[in-house]
């Protein structure tokens, strides 16, 4: 059926093909990388708590490296360093909570890489499919006109290779939609945590500073 195809219509179903692979790329990456970072963060949190003191943590930070908190933690620990060597103890609540937010906004910013692409192939592959079948549909209009044929037969086969371009922009699209949702409530909550860090981060430090 795809072999029957014209130009145009294989054009399209190579274009739906290199979404779908793309996508599917960027699924099984993202998923390696989101099931790592949830991983990580569970072990850093757990050391974190137990911790009795911010040098003690920056030590052991090399061993959770592929965690978000990790990053967010070391931009609120150079805050914690500058305004210690600078003036002995914590000057400016405020500096610290904003350094603390652009760690986690970075790690968002990582977290969220790509993911426009899943967006893009769920929203636009449908129509892309949809542009390839309405193309062999007047193909085979255009076809039934020359035969001067008006049966089913003679249309049919025409219509059924025309739809292969809307199955195919459906089979990239709804993964894509599925993941994309997944992995976006994943990254929410990743950054719920992230947010809740900062503020153990900041009761740490000021227990550090008052003993």
């Amino acid at each position: 059926m795809i072999g029957r195809g014209g130009p145009l219509t294989l054009a399209v179903l190579g274009i739906l093909v290199i979404f779908s692979v793309f996508s599917w790329a960027i699924i099984f990456s993202k998923w390696r990388s989101l099931s790592t970072a949830r991983s990580a963060d569970r072990r850093f949190l757990r050391a974190f708590r137990k911790a009795t003191g911010l040098d003690a943590v920056m030590v052991a930070t090399e061993q959770f490296r592929p965690a978000p908190l990790v990053s967010v933690f070391e931009f609120g620990y150079e805050e914690v360093h500058r305004q210690v060597k600078a003036r002995g103890s914590i000057t400016n609540k405020l500096s610290l909570e904003r350094s603390l937010q652009l760690g986690t906004s970075e790690e968002l910013a990582k977290l969220e890489r790509n993911m426009s692409w899943l967006a893009t192939t769920a929203s636009v592959s449908p129509f892309i499919g949809l542009f390839g079948t309405v193309l062999g549909i007047i193909r085979a209009f255009e076809s039934l006109g020359m035969q001067g044929s008006s049966s089913l037969r003679a249309v049919g086969p025409g219509i059924a290779d025309a739809l292969i371009a809307t199955a195919v922009g459906l089979a990239a699209a709804i993964p894509a939609a599925i993941f994309y949702n997944h992995f976006g409530h994943t990254i929410r909550e990743i950054g719920a945590r992230m947010d809740d860090f900062s503020l153990e981060f900041l009761n740490m430090t000021e227990r550090s500073f008052e003993d």
